[in-house]
């Protein structure tokens, strides 16, 4: 069957009424299909301040507004402080709200990101990743996500730019959900992601919107029926309680995240976990990493085991909530792994992955050795050679002994 709109194919997938759920091939950036994306959902306010590389997404849901094909209201703010502000304020006014940005964009937010999750909002942010200053780079590494690991919101990574969108309709359901009613992060990889072009599979506008749902929050600040309060100041009795409520809330959400990939993939065929196992049923070695590298290793996976070396990859897509009890349990079964993380953390002991991942295991009494890498800081080349280079490490360790430098920089320059 063919969309003789936009002269593309298309295919179905059975909903989740048994009915067909078309699909759409198409050829989109990663911020494209975010911002295509955006406009199948059509929230109800977003404000938003540009930011290389994440300019893009406000850039053309405006276009789309202002075309009459959806009726959000954009904000035009002067600042990210600010766009995260009027989120926080249409959202709890009652309005499905979301906002994009990168880098030195969400260090701005960052008293409104520990407010928007203590105020147990829904809201969604794309993040598209991008280094920290300093020096200043507008390059991909993860220090931006990966510094507010630790404010309450919940964080997804992509791989791609299928993963991106597939995820970014998966954000409301989620947030949404009256277990949950957290702050959700949809985050690519800049300009790996967010602008090379990739084929895809979109779905159709009325599908992302039964999957999606109208919003119907239960306490707002326009309901004059009943009055509230948002953020009122919490004296000490209270503070410590409404934490836990905020962490329970996170606990909660592996599930929901799992229910509502569950939902999606009837809908889609593409199916989501909180991680990816790539070929370590048997795997002696196993690569741990986020984010769009993952292909990359994916790819050396495929050249060591056609010449019989036992290796897989797991790809997370969740890091917050951080799923230590089931990744512990993918690991166990191995010999040794690399956990591989893009962005310093400069705790002088490894990244924020390589740490998790440790204290998951130690917890859950895995007894396996791990080895911490850095890579690709500030866009630094990821390469297949270098993916080959750790797995050859990692056996060499295990079969001959041989000493391996622990927390070391990938293509580090001597």
């Amino acid at each position: 069957m063919w969309n003789l709109c936009k002269c593309l194919p298309v295919w179905g997938n059975y909903n989740e009424g048994g009915e067909i759920a078309m699909a759409v091939k198409d050829r989109m950036s990663g911020n494209e299909a975010v911002s295509y994306a955006i406009r199948q959902i059509n929230p109800d306010v977003m404000p938003a301040f540009p930011i290389t590389p994440s300019t893009e997404i406000p850039q053309m849901v405006s276009a789309y507004i202002a075309n009459g094909e959806m009726d959000t209201e954009f904000i035009p703010v002067e600042s990210e402080h600010s766009s995260m502000s009027a989120a926080i304020g249409a959202q709890a006014a009652g309005a499905r709200s979301l906002t994009a940005t990168s880098s030195a964009g969400l260090a701005l937010m960052w008293e409104e990101l520990l407010l928007a999750a203590s105020n147990r909002m829904p809201i969604v942010l794309a993040l598209v990743n991008r280094t920290l200053s300093g020096p200043i780079n507008i390059n991909c590494d993860h220090t931006d996500g990966m510094g507010a690991r630790d404010t309450g919101w919940i964080q997804i990574y992509a791989e791609n730019n299928q993963e991106a969108y597939d995820n970014f309709i998966q954000a409301y359901p989620i947030a949404e959900h009256p277990d949950v009613h957290l702050p959700v992060m949809i985050c690519q990889d800049g300009f790996i992601t967010s602008h090379a072009v990739e084929n895809i599979e979109l779905l159709e506008d009325q599908a992302v919107r039964q999957f999606v749902g109208e919003y119907q929050p239960q306490e707002y600040l326009l309901n004059p029926g009943k009055p509230i309060a948002v953020g009122p100041y919490s004296a000490s009795g209270y503070v410590m309680e409404a934490r836990k409520n905020q962490e329970a809330a996170m606990e909660r959400a592996k599930a929901v995240i799992i229910q509502t990939a569950e939902r999606y993939r009837a809908l889609s065929g593409r199916g989501f976990d909180l991680f990816e196992e790539y070929r370590t049923k048997d795997a002696d070695y196993i690569m741990l990493l986020i984010g769009s590298a993952a292909g990359t290793a994916k790819q050396a996976v495929d050249d060591l085991r056609a010449k019989g070396r036992k290796v897989g990859v797991i790809k997370l897509r969740v890091f917050r909530p951080f799923p230590a009890k089931e990744l512990a349990e993918a690991l166990k079964g191995c010999r040794m792994a690399a956990v591989l993380d893009r962005c310093e953390s400069y705790n002088g002991n490894g990244g924020p992955l390589g740490c998790e991942t440790d204290a998951a295991l130690f917890r859950n009494k895995i007894r396996i050795e791990t080895v911490n890498y850095i890579y690709g800081l500030g866009g630094r080349d990821f390469t297949v050679n270098d993916a080959y280079a750790v797995f050859d490490e990692l056996e060499d360790a295990d079969v001959n002994g041989k000493t391996v430098e622990q927390y070391q920089y990938i293509g580090l320059r001597r």
